[in-house]
């Protein structure tokens, strides 16, 4: 599951160029392989490990950490279904549709900056289901650690809680991103945390929904310590 709407999302259709398929066949071997050797650890306060595979959550993790999500989502919960994620729909955003597929998720077309596009109904439906979504709440181009309108609406519409995942490497490579993307190194250690879920309420205006917006915002920050 991945981040970043627009008014023709393509769930599961994601065909691209014989270089984007070839590039995200070889970057999700790479991805796995990786996640294979990573020692996780990981501290509950969502109850998500003992929650029903098909009771569903609002994944929310910063952008820069979304290395280890797909290897802790295959490793720890093999009962859940696959789930959804969403990746942008910029040139840049093809290569990550196409890494997302390999890592056997749903990549969906959008950006959650623009919170009224058919990729948040998109997204609630596969809540509907029973399955999970993630969002990385500030991509795909930040700015980093700011949590955009989307995923709020996303929790508002479907009635299902984020819950926010914070991930601390303890030794990665960082690249000079927007982000700072962080990539763990191999068999090194990786503490995964689930904060406790958040409920977002129904907001009746924009003073209000910032509120919400602020309140999912310092969840997420409560667990980051490397920035």
């Amino acid at each position: 599951m991945i981040g970043a709407m627009s008014d023709a999302p393509t769930p599961a259709k994601v065909h691209g160029s014989w270089q984007h398929r070839l590039v995200g066949w070889l970057v999700g071997i790479i991805w796995k392989t990786l996640g294979t050797t990573l020692r996780i650890s990981i501290e509950d306060h969502a109850g998500i490990l003992k929650a029903a595979d098909n009771e569903p959550f609002i994944w929310s993790f910063w952008h820069n950490r979304v290395v280890i999500i797909p290897p802790l989502r295959h490793r720890f919960f093999p009962g859940r279904a696959d789930g959804a994620t969403m990746a942008s729909q910029s040139k840049d955003g093809e290569w990550a549709a196409q890494m997302i597929k390999n890592v056997s998720i749903t990549p969906i077309r959008g950006s959650t900056a623009r919170g009224g596009s058919a990729a948040v109904r998109e997204m609630a439906r596969f809540l509907r289901r029973g399955e999970d979504v993630g969002i990385t709440p500030d991509g795909s181009r930040g700015p980093r650690y700011h949590f955009k309108a989307g995923l709020v609406m996303l929790a508002q519409i479907s009635g299902r809680p984020v819950m926010p995942v914070g991930v601390e490497y303890a030794h990665c490579i960082r690249f000079r991103s927007w982000d700072g993307f962080m990539i763990p190194y191999p068999f090194s250690h990786v503490k995964v945390t689930f904060g406790e879920l958040v409920y977002v309420k129904r907001t009746h205006s924009e003073v209000e929904f910032e509120a919400e917006r602020l309140r999912c915002e310092q969840a997420m920050m409560a667990l980051v310590k490397t920035y």
